[in-house]
């Protein structure tokens, strides 16, 4: 008896020390995340510098390692899982075609998986239509697919780790899954820089994009975690992530490899500033705790609508100011243009473009934009709660 009683409390201290450490698969899905998104900052201020001259670029290289990290690291696990002895590690897994793992697993393996099938595919679309410099095309959406699987598979991966947690791990687990809804934000505002840029935002489009999907992901996340400042922790890492690279990459210089140049390039061009979005974020952490009892349509129609209107009434008068002569000016970044960007463009003159023809269609576009909002938050809601189920 003695023998046992020893044994046992020698194991106690690295039996309770494991059960505190965060899982590594979680925190190599972090590391995945946060290569892709510098990478992706990077390739396109890269194309907006220099031109797509080669695949092997650093940026490239940077997302494609990320691909690798995600999609290698679930494999080990779903191969660990589905034919090791653990049996904890069983239980708390999900069968898919004969394999077993966690839920994250499977999601942040495919998107690895398509991200890495992007690639060639991107190369191909290059030579065979040019050397495009849109975001939007079929070979970028398949990876905006895949990397959104790395993201949202290590999110879901954290999620089932921190519903059985408590205690220090939980801590722990909590931040590490606001982290990645930082990166997720990242992500999604990435994929919104053709519609959000600062030459459209008086005009309805750009809040109409930012109405779909949003509030899906803040309100998801925030729920599972259950962090007070849930939102505004998500919105201000994407905040600072895009601000600490737009001041630190036009300290490298840089020279375009393609033409025509229209501007002179002497050094990386940042991608704008970021939206305000940690405005409506932060009087949503504030505000929506009265609704905590509330239906459920009502949380999500003052959600959705109070977003975007604090939104509208911050971003609105700060573009006012991006437009300025007091804004041209490295801490705010308006004066760095791609080396294509026609002189007599609206971005280098500093004027807005209005998306809408016509009131008729602006107050079309902004009443959908409330609509969206409001259908983003509601979804969210229905995905927070179930990411709280979320075991395995």
């Amino acid at each position: 008896m003695s023998t046992i009683t020893a044994a046992s409390s020698i194991s106690t201290p690295t039996t309770l020390s494991r059960a505190k450490a965060v899982p590594w698969l979680v925190w190599a899905n972090v590391i995945a995340s946060m290569c892709i998104s510098t990478g992706l900052y990077w390739d396109i201020s890269w194309h907006e510098t220099i031109g797509r001259d080669s695949f092997w670029t650093p940026a490239h290289l940077l997302i494609q390692f990320g691909a690798v990290l995600g999609a290698f690291g679930s494999a080990v696990v779903i191969m660990r899982t589905t034919f090791g002895g653990d049996t904890e590690e069983r239980r708390n897994s999900v069968n898919v075609l004969g394999f077993r793992a966690p839920l994250g697993a499977f999601i942040a393996a495919w998107g690895g998986g398509a991200m890495l099938t992007s690639a060639p595919f991107d190369n191909w679309w290059h030579e065979a239509y040019g050397l495009d410099v849109k975001i939007i095309s079929p070979p970028h959406m398949l990876l905006a697919l895949g990397i959104a699987g790395i993201m949202w598979g290590g999110a879901i991966l954290g999620a089932s780790y921190l519903n059985r947690a408590d205690g220090e791990q939980r801590t722990k687990l909590q931040r590490v899954v606001l982290l990645m809804g930082g990166f997720i934000v990242i992500q999604t505002m990435t994929l919104k820089l053709e519609y959000t840029n600062r030459v459209l935002l008086h005009s309805a489009i750009s809040y109409m994009v930012i109405g779909i999907g949003t509030l899906l992901l803040l309100e998801g996340l925030a729920r599972v975690t259950a962090h007070r400042w849930a939102r505004t922790i998500m919105t201000g890492i994407y905040s600072a992530f895009v601000l600490f690279l737009m001041w630190v990459l036009p300290l490298f210089p840089a020279h375009p490899k393609l033409g025509p140049v229209y501007q002179n390039i002497t050094h990386m061009v940042p991608l704008p500033f970021p939206l305000l979005l940690i405005v409506p974020a932060f009087f949503l952490d504030l505000l929506l705790p009265l609704f905590k009892d509330a239906p459920k349509w009502q949380h999500a129609i003052f959600g959705g609508v109070a977003f975007l209107a604090i939104l509208i009434a911050a971003e609105w008068p700060f573009a006012t100011f991006l437009m300025s002569s007091m804004a041209r000016n490295r801490f705010f970044s308006t004066t760095d243009f791609p080396y294509f960007a026609l002189p007599t463009s609206p971005t280098v003159n500093h004027v807005f473009v209005p998306w809408e023809r016509t009131p008729a269609e602006f107050w079309r576009n902004m009443g959908l934009g409330f609509l969206f909002s409001v259908a983003s938050m509601w979804a969210g809601i229905y995905w927070g709660n179930w990411l709280k189920k979320v075991r395995r």
